[in-house]
């Protein structure tokens, strides 16, 4: 069945266009992204009180978070994999969202919370910038990450498995003193406006495409 559906989808040369295209600009992007986060690292933000922080004592949760994230994106591709159309609106979305990030990282600069338990991701250490990353918080990446998987999930079970991951790690990483809340609450509301915002221009662009009565 998911042969099925990427020779017909690939059958189409305009998805074959958006597919490549699509996966060439996340790359720029996530390149784009390595560069800017050393620039963040470096550059001094400010520092203020979290009410929510202040409730408890930072607890290390590293294991359970990267449980879940890399847990539920293995679970996605598994999925995603034999469905390309769904599969090229995740790519475009999740592009988005960095993109987004970007902006509103640059546009509000922050220190870490003064208690924050370093979040190592064994991945991004790997492939990113070498060094523990403290300053890349508003808004957090994990969180919008796993919510893209549960906005863009076909079935029930999955967004409900997506779902619980979200508030899961959004939960560890506060417990951890690794965001603010605001970053976990922003992260909500950006990838949800992003996820608004791609559906609605993908839309449009089949109505123009399909020819008139």
């Amino acid at each position: 069945m998911g042969i099925m559906n990427w020779k017909e989808f690939i059958s189409s040369k305009q998805n074959r266009i958006e597919m490549i295209s699509s996966l060439v600009l996340l790359s720029v992007v996530l390149i784009a992204l390595t560069r800017f986060l050393l620039f963040v690292e470096s550059r001094n933000g400010f520092s203020f009180e979290d009410p929510l922080l202040k409730l408890f004592e930072p607890i290390d949760l590293t294991w359970l978070t990267f449980t879940l994230i890399y847990g539920s994106i293995i679970t996605a591709i598994i999925y995603l994999i034999s469905k390309p159309e769904k599969l090229l609106f995740t790519i475009q979305l999740y592009t988005l969202m960095v993109v987004v990030r970007i902006i509103s990282m640059w546009l509000l600069p922050l220190n870490p919370p003064d208690k924050m338990i370093t979040l190592v991701d064994p991945f991004v250490e790997f492939f990113g910038t070498g060094k523990t990353l403290t300053k890349d918080l508003f808004f957090s990446g994990h969180t919008a990450t796993l919510f893209i998987l549960f906005l863009t999930a076909g079935s029930d079970y999955l967004k409900m498995i997506f779902l619980l991951s979200t508030i899961g790690v959004a939960i560890s990483v506060l417990l951890q003193h690794v965001h603010y809340s605001i970053d976990v609450f922003a992260a909500i509301f950006f990838t949800y406006s992003s996820y608004s915002m791609l559906k609605t221009f993908k839309n449009k662009s089949k109505q123009y495409e399909q020819p008139q009565q």
